[in-house]
């Protein structure tokens, strides 16, 4: 049995009508706006955690610039009590700042005065250098003409044997020649003028007594009396160097005459350096 006509073309009808790709592009497009939809609302909720974050921000800041302006407050609430309590005024504040300008310039004249003086002090110092320079030079000279003088005179001493043998030291035949051995100062000099005697005299670090004068031959006798003995030095002849021996000292003592009269010799004792702290009359 065969379908009615009507029925057999509405079904043809239908099937027609509804092809299958628009299916497709329907869930292709549903699909398109379910990821849209997502995607706006992860963006939304980005959003809206960095804008809490920067409120956050906002307010830390503002917290911190309440804080500050707090501090600022104190501070000049603490400056204004702190000025209150000194008692200062403008005017008093603009006198210490010209006292304080006063102090400076006179510090700076006080400073230019003292550079001043100093000044005069180097060059005073400097003349008087200069003045000092000129007499050492002349000192020099002076000294040089002292050693030419000794050297001279050294030439002129004569150095001779002693009774007992020994080579002698330079020696002075007369009271200038004297004093220029004094100034060499190469030993110990001590001057006597002694008469005749029935009693020792000190000469030194010994003692001496003239017991018998030759004027005409220039000769004489004397005792020395040194380390408990008493030494006779028979008929020495002037500028002869009457040499003995002392405790303590390698070299001998020289007794040297250079002047015979009737009652008196003079002349003069010499001695090694280190004999004066050995040697002791007795």
């Amino acid at each position: 049995m065969s379908d009615p006509p009507e029925t057999k073309d509405a079904y043809v009808y239908e099937a027609a009508s509804t092809p299958r790709w628009i299916f497709v592009v329907f869930l292709a497009a549903f699909g398109m706006i379910g990821y849209v939809v997502y995607a706006g609302m992860n963006a939304r909720t980005k959003l809206e955690t960095e804008l809490a974050q920067a409120n956050s921000k906002q307010a830390v800041l503002a917290a911190q610039m309440e804080e500050t302006n707090s501090r600022i407050a104190d501070l000049k609430g603490q400056l204004e009590v702190t000025t209150q309590k000194l008692g200062f005024t403008q005017a008093e504040l603009a006198q210490a700042r010209t006292l304080a300008q006063n102090i400076r310039q006179s510090q700076k004249e006080s400073d230019e005065q003292l550079a001043a003086q100093i000044g005069q002090v180097v060059q005073q110092t400097e003349s008087r250098f200069g003045q000092v320079t000129t007499d050492l030079t002349g000192a020099k000279t002076d000294i040089d003409a002292t050693k030419k003088d000794l050297a001279d005179t050294k030439s002129k001493l004569t150095s001779t044997i002693g009774d007992l043998g020994v080579q002698s030291g330079l020696i002075a035949r007369n009271q200038g020649e004297l004093e220029q051995l004094k100034r060499m100062g190469e030993r110990n000099i001590y001057e006597f003028n002694l008469a005749k005697s029935k009693s020792p005299s000190r000469v030194g670090p010994i003692q001496v007594r003239l017991t018998k004068t030759d004027p005409k031959r220039f000769k004489y006798t004397v005792q020395v009396v040194a380390d408990d003995k008493t030494i006779e030095k028979k008929d020495k002849t002037a500028e002869e160097p009457v040499q003995f021996y002392v405790k303590g000292t390698p070299r001998p003592l020289e007794l040297v005459v250079f002047d015979v009269t009737k009652n008196n010799i003079k002349g003069y004792l010499s001695t090694p350096k280190d004999a004066a702290s050995a040697a002791r009359a007795q």
